[in-house]
């Protein structure tokens, strides 16, 4: 153990599999939905037919290998025990990277980029382009500790990323993340502790510009129309987190089906998917990721996050981030905003609009993702010189 970080494998024991496939097997189902399409929720011969490969032939000892060929560890942060992968590349000029996840994601959504960023050579790219990649679980996320009392909002997380980081050796270093990950992410450019050199995010954390309440052009009026559809048809759980996360739960707890259901439906709602989750992601992907919900029990401390930050993630006093800014504006985001928005926030030093790729940007286009993170420390390298 050097610096209180310690090794960290996965191990599931059987009898967490086999609990889990009795659970699926007993499901009390209800009646099917009254239309034909998502509109009232994850359609119910789909849902059926999701879980009965679950519990009869997904194997979660496979995906248990692969993740465990990443080095793995956990330290202690202010009382908490964060989980972390953190892969370092062979090349000696390698960058530091942090990623982070946001809900209802984990560092399953990282599996596929890992290498081409620490190793780029061996994917097409120099040198240059390689980063040392660190992905830690958020507190109350995946195999992270759960916080037992309350203030694990989003300011702290951001400055738990930056002790994590100097713990590594890490005085300088890069930060990237996509939902509630973008959010810290931003957090960490606004606190600027002195070590983070500069942030990437695939999704803003901003609000329309007086302009663009005012007197809208096109791109506002898209904006501001996809956070009305927003707020009217798809944000009944994050109403539901931020105020009744313990009420939640419990279903989440007890439930499988019921905690596959109340993921799976965003990654339909917000993936680049064409009509269907599965066509931009695995129903092994789907599963890997609902697993590390469901194995460590976290729907509800999940959920939480929202009730500590929802209202309010940036802290007080000045919102605005003092570090070089990267973006890549994915065409399918939850709500994808202008430059100009994102102007009075960021200090942005790179921008990209792209042709395909929604809110898991990692996880959904990994070769774009990494190109993205490619193109943006090339830019963010030439600002330090």
């Amino acid at each position: 153990m050097m610096n209180g970080i310690r090794d960290f494998r996965l191990d599931v024991p059987p009898s967490e599999i086999d609990d889990l496939k009795r659970r699926l097997n007993c499901t009390r189902w209800p009646e099917r939905e009254t239309v034909g399409d998502w509109s009232q929720g994850v359609p119910s011969e789909y849902l059926k037919e999701f879980c009965q490969y679950w519990a009869n032939e997904y194997d979660w000892y496979t995906t248990q290998d692969r993740l465990n060929q990443f080095a793995q560890y956990k330290t202690e942060i202010e009382g908490l025990d964060i989980h972390f992968i953190h892969v370092r590349s062979s090349h000696a000029d390698a960058k530091p990277l942090i990623l982070t996840h946001g809900w209802p994601g984990s560092v399953v959504e990282f599996h596929k980029v890992i290498e081409p960023l620490t190793e780029p050579t061996k994917h097409g790219g120099d040198p240059q382009d390689a980063f040392h990649v660190v992905c830690p679980s958020m507190p109350g996320y995946g195999f992270s500790s759960k916080p037992t009392a309350i203030g694990w909002d989003i300011t702290r997380i951001a400055a738990a990323w930056d002790e994590l980081m100097n713990r590594l050796g890490y005085h300088q270093y890069r930060a990237q993340g996509g939902d509630w990950g973008s959010v810290v992410t931003t957090v960490i450019g606004i606190q600027n502790k002195g070590s983070c050199v500069g942030i990437h995010v695939n999704m803003l954390s901003t609000t329309a510009t007086k302009e663009a309440r005012t007197n809208p052009n096109t791109a506002d009026k898209a904006a501001i129309a996809a956070g009305q559809r927003f707020q009217k048809l798809d944000s009944a759980y994050s109403k539901v987190q931020s105020t009744r996360p313990q009420t939640l739960g419990y279903s989440l707890a007890d439930s499988p089906v019921g905690q596959a259901a109340w993921i799976v439906e965003k990654f339909y709602q917000w993936s680049d998917c064409d009509g269907h989750p599965e066509n931009v992601l695995s129903r092994d992907e789907l599963i890997d990721n609902i697993m590390f919900y469901w194995l460590t029990n976290s729907g509800a401390s999940s959920a939480r996050l929202y009730w500590e930050s929802y209202d309010n993630p940036f802290g007080p006093g000045d919102t605005t981030v003092k570090v070089p800014t990267g973006v890549s504006n994915f065409p399918k985001e939850i709500i994808p905003m202008p430059k100009s928005w994102a102007d009075q926030r960021y200090p942005i030093c790179y921008w990209s609009d792209l042709e395909k790729g929604g809110h898991f940007a990692a996880f959904e286009q990994p070769a774009l993702f990494v190109q993205e993170m490619r193109n943006w420390l090339r830019v963010a390298e030439t600002l330090d010189q």
